[in-house]
């Protein structure tokens, strides 16, 4: 690596470090609110601040312009380092190892929501507030936050790191300069907050609690204050279907959120959106049906957890308004199927997307219909747009990827002797961005039972699962480190 590589590397490390930095003030003002001692954490942030404060400050004058192999190595990088960073942050607020808490830094950044606290409400409020935080930055994407903030990146290097971050098969530029148009993102990301906490808050929560549940609903992450989760207010049904739709919402590509604010709904009428409330609608209808008449509860009652779980799991949130890995075997069975598909691309869920299922579907139904009529001309169509090779290849290569990788960490896991299920599970959980899954990793329980390397080990793959793959993938290509 070349010194200009180097230089842009610790300018961009460190203008995100200061931007991170200006968000943990706020557990740190709630730490104070609630005359909380909060004396280490405050050494923690004054010592972190110094340090990219005097990385900043050695290259200042350094003239930033990032092409794409320095993206790529700082995304990589950047996720590491929030890792380190939240972890540092966590461990000097709450009684854990530092593997547990780099766990819980990675699971909160990626929007995971996997926990390895075995009693939450015996953690203080600044330990609350920096969970909830950390995912809610993590939704939209810390690179995206930066392209949007850090005006002193060019548009050239906005728009590569914006790529590199971004999750789903391609990106769509809304605004001339693309630092506009994360901008409006996450204006668009902060007003569905805030309308989620005052109609939480509206439904009975405290303020405290409103805010940090609307923290986790928008950013699809999952962090609790309580340790039953929404359970807490399982006799709700107001917080829990706003909380639902909410969740839904956030599941929907952001930028379909964005061209509504210019009158234009076209987003709304995509192929995967349509796709994604159709298959929302399905499972939960199915859900509820299979609730109902295997558990014997009211239909209002099983369809308000059935369309809470199933909105919670396709879009990786990770909330649980009942403990449903104690439903009948049919019922999960239909909950593991939404775990394995996830919300649309463009949005703060994880997991494979919508849209990658549409185009491998009509990709096969295309080659069938090849094979039949040899000599017509067949092609893929999303949105009346024909899809390029390139495309369809990166879709099938990625969900190739997906299975090789979480089959790896599901024998990863069996090989250390996990039972089936919860190894399974585990893998899904961890690699789409989902938290909780089955056996011991079930929504009543949590991660703390794995060792300290298996928490590292699942936590690198939290980041993989975040990364896409290819983001990742790319550090091990002989021709990445070519011009280095």
């Amino acid at each position: 690596m070349d010194l200009q590589s180097l230089k842009n590397l610790v300018k961009f490390t460190s203008l995100t470090g200061l931007g991170l930095g200006i968000f943990f003030l706020i557990p740190l003002g709630v730490g104070m609110v609630y005359q909380e001692n909060i004396y280490d954490f405050m050494l923690f942030y004054l010592l972190f601040m110094l340090v990219n404060f005097a990385m900043y400050m050695s290259v200042y004058k350094h003239p930033f312009a990032m092409n794409i192999k320095e993206s790529i190595l700082a995304v990589n990088l950047i996720w590491i380092l929030l890792g380190v960073a939240g972890g540092g942050a966590l461990y000097f607020t709450s009684d854990i190892s530092i593997p547990d808490a780099f766990f819980e830094a990675i699971s909160g950044f990626t929007t995971t929501g996997a926990t390895i606290y075995t009693d939450i409400e015996s953690l203080s409020k600044t330990t609350l507030m920096l969970r909830s935080l950390m995912h809610w930055l993590g939704g939209m994407g810390i690179i995206v936050l930066g392209v949007g903030l850090f005006t002193i990146l060019n548009p050239s290097g906005s728009l590569t790191l914006f790529k590199s971050e971004s999750t789903g098969i391609n990106i769509e530029k809304l605004t001339p300069k693309i630092k506009d148009t994360a901008s409006r993102l996450w204006g668009i990301y902060v007003a569905l907050t805030l309308i989620d906490a005052l109609l939480l808050y509206i439904g009975g929560m405290s303020p405290f609690d409103a805010i940090n549940h609307a923290f986790a609903t928008i950013s699809t992450g999952g962090f609790s204050t309580k340790n039953a989760s929404l359970g807490a207010w399982q006799d709700n049904p107001f917080i829990l279907w706003v909380t639902t739709i909410f969740m839904f919402l956030s599941g929907v590509n952001f930028l379909a959120h964005l061209r509504a604010l210019h009158k234009d709904f076209s987003g709304y009428k995509s192929e995967e959106v349509r796709w994604y409330t159709l298959l929302f609608l399905l499972f939960s209808i199915a859900l509820t049906l299979v609730h109902t008449f295997k558990g014997h509860d009211s239909l209002w009652h099983a369809a308000t957890h059935a369309f809470f779980t199933i909105s919670s799991i396709i879009t990786t949130t990770g909330f649980a308004s009942t403990d449903y890995s104690q439903w009948s075997p049919l019922a999960i069975a239909i909950i593991i199927i939404p775990m394995y598909i996830g919300a649309n691309a463009g949005s703060t869920a994880g997991g494979v997307k919508v849209i990658r299922y549409v185009v491998l579907f009509k990709n096969l139904f295309a080659q069938i219909k090849q094979n039949l009529h040899p000599n017509a001309v067949v092609g893929v169509y999303i949105d009346h747009k024909r899809i390029g090779g390139k495309i369809l290849g990166s879709v099938q290569g990625f969900f190739f990827i997906y299975v090789v990788t979480n089959l790896l960490l599901a024998l990863f896991l069996f090989s250390h002797g996990y039972d089936f299920l919860t190894s399974v599970t585990a893998a899904i959980a961890c690699i789409g961005n989902i938290g909780p899954g089955f056996g011991h990793v079930g929504p009543a329980d949590n991660f703390a039972f794995f060792s300290d390397f298996e928490k590292i080990v699942l936590a690198i793959f939290m980041i993989i699962g975040r990364l896409e793959f290819y983001t990742f993938l790319a550090l091990f290509s002989r021709d990445f480190w070519k011009k280095y």
